[in-house]
């Protein structure tokens, strides 16, 4: 990586006339990796600092999201880059189990073949032609948004080093029995055939039905209520209260089981809400994860009534159905024998769904693989608790305890072809052998490997360390980790924050995967709401950068991320961050045109301006207010301070009240080109984890040095003769332009309220006789646009604003009458508003029981009613007499 000291060349003053986004940015990014300033030096001195990327899928494209993180990301390891830390952003791609195999095996169905055609070996192969083929393409994607990634780091969780990674890690939690085999229930997809994980479980309302039926005979009956009247056919008990009265006569008896020649038990079990329909609930044990517990607990046998295709395999008139074709015929059925007591259509309840095929999931009994997370999850708290791991924002740290404390066992086994195949091997008289990396597998008649992999968040888990090297002691393990950042989605804290944390631990032996998680919100567009195909609301990313640029995208991105809180966003703000970046772009161009440079020191206090001073002593604050909201993730209100220094003090006052300086030339103009030279410098600096490119191409126009990536961080700023701890301020030159901002603020409201042009001239006598403005008439002219009074000057309007008075001849050019009239209007309704806000603060009935942020917005109302009554009074007062 190249050193961030930089040896300047001759400054090129030239720019181009306007901004070109797509002209500079795809250059600039091939040339920061050309020049390796995204490789991190493992045997560097520099402190390290690490953030891995959270791995997209190898299926993926850049959506909104990424690009939400990918920014914040980049923010933070660029900043720390010019800060002299060793930085450290890794990229790289999650194999993503069953997203990538059903990709394949639909490109096969074009074909008219399935998997099975080719086999195992044969359809892995193939899968590996698509990923080379197809995969990655959001690799590409995250070249345009400018991501400042190590390229050479770049990993793969089915890589062979990621794939020994997980092989040594399932070995050691086997042999620490940590992972068992177990039959449980899970979430089985009956179109992937596999079981799926809970973040791959999307619930939604659906229309279903509720029917009532009526179990047992004659005074031994109850009734149950269910959604799902197929399983009926594999319950095998009915649990009451054990406290239910109505039931306490049937405890312990069987009744018959509609529909079948069976009989099943009457159980008691605590679990059951005598409150909730008619208190009795039917037992299903392999086919609902309640019920199992429940069976668990009474000894109840388990009937799977189905196949893996969601098919009846009961013998009787159901064999052979699909799930949803035998729930109407069970009903019918159950219909035709008197026994349905009461049916509700539609019944909306939640029902989850594949997430990849939007298939309806079915619980399911199945022999799984399972972690046992108990003692990996009270590390994983632990760690939290005893602060060595930081969440932010602070209050998201509930969610993650209310995960960690209440885990289950987690089924790592998926029936597929796709991805690391667990590497247990059975033999011909039951013989189970886990292997090692480093093992060979038992060999002979009847030895067989297990055919299931595991999920995908199991190899994702490891994430932080495996793609350091480990489980080999490897230079960039012993730099980069523990890594100090995991900036995610709060949306899976426990689908892979809490994995991540269980396996860092456990694997490198207490030592944390990552020192703080910044949780961040979820983007939704401008109205709030979530995008989504089916609301016709989501947006490609690329898109805006194609319109925009990258920088307007990042600049939005990053001016919505409140820790913790979603993200709106709409067009109409891509399109102001472009306007910034033109912004940024013009007045940088003007600076350079008028004498602005980087060379030499600044000039000792003594000769600068009051202008000068103020804007010196606003930059060192912004430094200083930067800095600490990037060390809380504040990235909105840094991006706002950085917008608004940059906009409103820099090219709105400073830029234009050194106009009549620059104008004038001489040794004020050399100075304030200096101090404009090193205000841009420090303010580019500042911008450029935010919106790389526009501040690449400015800063280096300005400097004549090498690349921005590699600058220094900005610290405060000294000026000669004026050293103080913290840098240079100057509060009374603060002072003194806040004064001036509200003479030409004033006189410009009153201008507008007058109905006059922004341009047209107007006569004016200023009185700045005292006052330290008095050096300043010159630029409160030219921003004003007022000329020196000239013979026949008559004052029909006199403005007194912070200390000064400002006169002005404003004969000929209103209808006095007129705004007379207007100005009255708003002046009784100013009144009325001011007595509505005094009622309602003297009534101590309302105050005793309005909340305080209610009576805070009236006391606000109050003041400005206030202030707008004597803004409109001194109006009418200016006024000349009719």
């Amino acid at each position: 990586m190249t050193d961030n000291t930089q040896t300047p060349s001759t400054p090129d003053s030239e720019l181009p006339t306007q901004y070109a986004p797509a002209e500079v940015e795809g250059k600039l990014y091939e040339r920061w990796v050309e020049r390796g300033y995204f490789t991190a030096d493992a045997a560097s001195e520099k402190p390290a600092y690490t953030i891995v990327i959270p791995p997209p899928n190898v299926t993926g494209s850049l959506h909104l999201g990424h690009a939400f993180q990918h920014t914040l990301m980049d923010a933070l390891t660029r900043r720390k880059r010019m800060q002299g830390y060793e930085s450290l952003w890794l990229p790289g791609m999650d194999h993503a189990g069953i997203a990538t195999q059903n990709k394949v095996e639909q490109q096969l169905a074009e074909e008219g073949k399935s998997r099975h055609d080719l086999g195992r070996e044969e359809f892995v192969e193939r899968v590996w032609q698509w990923k080379e083929e197809y995969g990655g393409k959001i690799l590409g994607q995250m070249r345009r948004l400018g991501d400042g990634v190590d390229w050479s780091r770049e990993r793969f969780t089915m890589d062979e080093g990621l794939s020994k990674a997980v092989q040594t890690i399932f070995k050691k939690l086997y042999d620490d029995e940590l992972i068992y085999r177990a039959e449980r229930i899970i979430n089985w997809c009956p179109r992937c055939l596999t079981a799926i994980s809970d973040i791959e479980v999307e619930y939604q309302e659906d229309a279903g039905e509720l029917v009532s039926i009526t179990y047992g005979e004659g005074e031994d009956t109850l009734v149950v209520a269910t959604t799902r009247a197929e399983t009926m056919l594999g319950d095998t008990a009915v649990a009451v209260h054990p406290d239910d009265e109505r039931y306490q006569h049937l405890i312990g008896k069987q009744i018959k089981l509609p529909l079948t020649d069976r009989t099943i038990p009457v159980v008691a079990d605590t679990h059951v809400d005598p409150e909730f329909g008619t208190g009795a609930v039917k037992v299903t044990p392999a086919h609902d994860p309640n019920d199992f517990a429940i069976g668990q607990r009474h000894d109840l046998p388990s009937m799977t009534i189905m196949d893996e295709h969601g098919v009846i395999t009961v013998h009787g008139p159901f064999l052979g159905l699909d799930r949803f074709e035998a729930r109407s015929a069970v009903v019918g059925a159950l219909r035709s024998q008197g026994r349905i007591v009461a049916e509700k259509r539609p019944y909306m309840h939640s029902v989850g769904h594949c997430s990849r095929c939007k298939t309806t999931v079915e619980p399911r009994l199945s022999m799984q693989w399972w972690v046992k997370v108990g003692p990996l999850a009270k590390a994983a708290g632990d760690a939290v608790r005893d602060g060595r791991v930081a969440i932010h924002p602070a209050d998201m740290s509930k969610r993650y305890f209310d995960w960690v404390d209440n885990m289950n066992d987690w089924c790592i086994s998926r029936q597929l072809w796709w991805g690391h195949r667990i590497p247990i091997w059975y033999g011909p008289n039951g013989e189970i052998v886990c292997v090692g990396p480093d093992e060979q597998p038992p060999t002979g008649e009847g030895w067989h490997q297990d055919t299931d992999v595991l999920d995908t968040w199991f190899s994702s888990g490891l994430w932080p360390f495996s793609t350091l090297g480990w489980p080999e002691k490897t230079p960039d393990l012993a730099k980069f980790y523990s890594t100090d950042v995991l900036l995610t989605g709060h949306d899976i804290i426990f689908f892979w924050v809490a994995r991540m944390m269980m396996f860092g631990l456990y694997a490198m032996d207490g030592e944390v995967p990552f020192k703080t998680i910044a949780l961040t919100g979820l983007v939704r567009d401008e109205r709030g709401k979530k995008m989504s195909k089916s609301f016709g609301n989501v947006v490609d990313p690329l898109d805006w950068m194609d319109k925009y640029g990258s920088d307007a995208v990042r600049f939005t991105l990053a001016k919505g991320a409140n820790p913790g809180t979603d993200v709106p966003i709409g067009e109409d703000w891509v399109q102001a961050s472009r306007n910034f970046a033109n912004k940024i772009w013009n007045a940088t161009r003007f600076a350079l045109m008028n004498g602005a440079t980087v060379e030499g020191e600044l000039p000792p206090v003594e000769q600068l301006s009051a202008t000068d001073r103020w804007i010196l002593s606003r930059l060192n604050k912004t430094v200083a207010q930067v800095d600490a909201y990037y060390e809380d993730f504040q990235f909105a209100k840094l991006s706002e301070a950085l917008y608004h220094f940059a906009w409103d003090e820099v090219f709105d006052w400073y830029v234009e009240l050194s106009k009549t300086t620059f104008f004038a030339g001489g040794e004020g103009a050399k100075a304030s080109g200096r101090v404009l030279g090193e205000v841009l410098d420090v303010l580019m600096r500042l911008l450029h984890p935010v919106v790389p490119f526009v501040t690449e191409t400015l800063w280096t126009t300005l400097t004549g040095r090498e690349s921005i990536v590699v600058a220094e961080w900005p610290a405060a700023v000294s000026v000669p003769g004026a050293d103080a701890p913290g840098g240079f301020r100057d509060e009374a030159a603060e002072a003194e332009i806040e004064n001036l901002q509200q003479v030409v603020t004033e006189v410009r409201r009153f201008r507008a309220d007058q109905g006059l042009q922004p341009g047209q001239k107007v006569p004016a006598r200023l009185d700045l006789a005292g006052t330290e403005l008095a050096a300043h008439e010159a630029a409160i002219r030219q921003l004003l646009r007022l000329q020196p009074e000239g013979e026949g000057f008559s004052a029909t309007a006199t403005l007194p604003v912070a200390g000064a008075t400002v006169a002005l001849d404003l004969s000929g050019t209103i209808d006095v009458a007129a705004e007379r009239k207007r100005l009255t209007k708003d002046l009784g309704a100013a009144e009325k508003e001011k007595q509505q806000a005094e009622a309602k603060l003297g009534n101590e009935a309302f105050l005793a029981k309005a909340p305080d942020n209610v009576v805070d917005k009236i006391k606000g109302r109050l003041a400005k009613a206030e202030a707008d009554i004597a803004r409109i009074q001194a109006q009418l007062a200016a006024l000349p007499a009719a």
